[in-house]
């Protein structure tokens, strides 16, 4: 049961026994909470989690956010969990009450824990007290109500709850993932587990757009096979019970002739299929298409010769019309989403003159920053893309996506990072466009989930111990691992290849003090880095043996593998000085030898076939740890 109301790492937390799923913050005493909260307070002792709780829940409280407390509680050590709804009497130990931030009870419960309250909470906020033996949970709505239950589970520790007040809501609106990579879609199971971790990390948007998926882009006109449809079916349940918007794509600019009304019935059709499944959320990309020509002979006689300006009127029209007839007439559908061919900078043009003036103002537009993969996203960027798209822009953040040139035979895990803080205020949200590789884009997912919740309360590398440790399950030793394997494929390079995050930061200011130090004591040099280069050369082991997730490890196996002989030459090359500085020549150039012969051989591992868009040699360290090996024998 805990599968289907918790990610993989959050179960496992929980099944740990003592499980805070964060550190304590050291000027705290309270569990780190991800995403940051708004307002976090300490209201005294934890309380004790007994054998025998009662969850005291209104009507209107989802079963999904039921289960997870039922979860989060037996995972903090009770042993039978009632729940019961509210006008019960509950008959336990310890009464957790759960429901509309407005109900009497649970607003007489914060009151009376101390715990203020805004009148005007927004959209999926929440209030959570645990003080004096009691735990009182609200939320804005129903949305609220399932984070209130996330962050309980964050403050479980030692079989208690820590006493804490929390007051908390989101700063953007849309929040989490686009599927919208090349190469290798991910599987249906990778999805599911996406989707539960989602739910852990309070992100509410997955938007369907796989490239590589025929019947979203070259084949858009058929309808999903029987077998597909029911795989989206259980997606979009999946969806449902971890509070996330299953935004479904269709892509049809390839081949579609916006005057055929044919084509028109084949695109209503296909959105109406996704509707009756439960689908409440569309997008209609129109990106990495030619523009400068049409697809049929009446689109150029109702528009003119291919220009910007007759593709963006072409475009409105559809949007529009897709928003008007469909979206407006079909209940609780949430406004269209597009992505515009012109996604990525600022400039003016007459296609996007097009789209300002004439675009139906509830259809949400995506934006990649400036750049295709931007090495940061400003205030006034956004405030220019706002200006120049006559609304507030979505960002399709292209991070970790790992689909071009310059990201062959990488894993893209370094922290969310060169966003600025102030966004919220000019962003409709942020989705990341991830890796192949599911389970691995986590790290950079974890991040963006504490930003695009609470920008003004963000730090990039809180946010990345934090999501080591959740891939850890919270074991130390395990995180210690992950975060010295994330700084080895820390490398974060534009479309361009311009390097925005560089390689190994953490090893590379060891290695410089390592040679401020050779100079001065070379044994002492040796001897400062030795243990860094053992946790290395242990990292990819312990990874295997503790990670929580066993997505993780499959996808990062070939870069895992190559680690396992990256250590072991960093390790040699020590060796290989250590007998220098002993005055054994003979033995070290037999350790600078294995060092090269162990890095040749890590040289040769390749990324895994078909499941990385483009593939190659492995990449771990590159420009910081293979040159430290290169020129370790010629140190004198």
């Amino acid at each position: 049961m805990i599968r289907s109301v918790l990610g993989l790492a959050g179960a496992a937390l929980l099944a740990a026994g003592a499980a805070a799923p964060a550190t304590a913050d050291p000027d705290s005493p309270l569990p780190q909470i991800t995403p940051q909260p708004q307002q976090v307070v300490q209201l005294g002792d934890d309380v004790p989690v007994p054998e025998r709780v009662s969850v005291v829940a209104d009507r209107e409280v989802s079963q999904p956010t039921r289960d997870l407390l039922v979860a989060v509680l037996r995972g903090a050590g009770a042993e039978e969990v009632d729940v019961v709804d509210a006008g019960q009497r509950p008959d336990a130990p310890l009464v957790v009450r759960v429901g509309g931030i407005a109900t009497d009870d649970i607003a007489r419960g914060l009151q009376d824990a101390g715990v203020e309250v805004p009148p005007d909470l927004p959209a999926e906020g929440y209030a959570l007290a645990a003080k004096d033996g009691a735990v009182v949970l609200g939320g804005a709505d129903s949305d609220g109500v399932y984070y209130s239950a996330q962050t309980l589970r964050q403050l479980v520790r030692d079989h208690g709850i820590a006493g804490a007040g929390v007051v908390d809501h989101p700063l953007m609106p849309l929040r989490g993932t686009i599927e919208g990579f090349f190469g290798s879609p991910w599987t249906h199971e990778e999805r599911l587990d996406q989707l539960a971790f989602y739910g852990d990390v309070k992100m509410n948007t997955y938007i369907y757009a796989p490239k590589d998926d025929p019947y979203h882009r070259e084949q858009w006109r058929d309808p999903y096979p029987a077998d597909k449809l029911a795989e989206l079916s259980e997606l979009i349940a999946q969806s449902d019970a971890h509070h996330v918007k299953f935004t479904f794509a269709l892509s049809p600019g390839l081949s579609i002739c916006y005057t055929s009304e044919q084509d028109w019935q084949a695109l209503i059709a296909k959105l109406q299929a996704m509707y009756d499944l439960g689908v409440r959320a569309f997008s209609l990309p129109l990106d990495d298409i030619d523009y400068n020509k049409w697809h049929c002979a009446g689109d150029e006689a109702k528009y003119g010769a291919p220009s910007q300006q007759a593709a963006g009127q072409a475009q409105v029209d559809l949007l529009n019309r897709i928003q008007r007839e469909f979206i407006d007439t079909h209940e609780g559908a949430k406004p269209l989403q597009t992505v515009p061919t012109d996604y990525s900078d600022t400039a003016d043009s007459p296609y996007k003159k097009t789209i300002r003036e004439q675009l139906d103002p509830a259809v949400v537009m995506m934006w990649t920053g400036v750049g295709v993969v931007p090495p940061e996203i400003t205030v006034p960027q956004a405030e220019e893309a706002a200006k120049v798209w006559g609304r507030k822009v979505f960002v399709w953040d292209n991070y970790p996506v790992n689909d071009f040139h310059a990201t062959a035979g990488r894993l893209l895990l370094a922290p969310y990072a060169e966003r600025e803080s102030g966004l919220h205020e000019q962003l409709a949200g942020i989705v990341l466009n991830p890796m192949n590789q599911a389970s691995a884009s986590k790290v950079a997912e974890f991040g963006a989930a504490d930003f695009s919740w609470n920008d003004t309360g963000y730090d990039a590398n809180r946010a990345w111990r934090e999501a080591a440790r959740y891939l850890a399950g919270g074991d130390a030793a395990t995180t210690e691992a992950l975060l010295a394997f994330f700084d080895l494929e820390h490398l974060s390079p534009t479309l361009e290849g311009e390097i925005w995050q560089p390689q190994a930061p953490e090893l590379a200011r060891r290695l410089d003090e390592f040679h401020a130090k050779w100079a001065e004591d070379k044994g002492a040099a040796i001897e400062a880095l030795r243990p860094y280069a053992e946790l290395i050369a242990a990292a990819p082991q312990r990874i295997r043996d503790g990670a929580v997730d066993p997505g993780f490890v499959a996808d990062a196996a070939p870069w895992l593998e190559a680690t396992d002989l990256w250590g072991p030459a960093l390790l040699a090359s020590l060796n290989g000085l250590q007998s220098r500085v002993d005055g054994d020549e003979a033995a070290a150039e037999k350790a600078f030898a294995e060092a090269a012969e162990l890095a040749r051989r890590a040289g040769e591992i390749h990324t895994i076939p078909g499941e990385t868009r483009p593939e190659g040699p492995i990449k771990v360290g590159d420009g910081v740890l293979d040159t430290f090996i290169a020129g370790a024998p010629d140190l004198r």
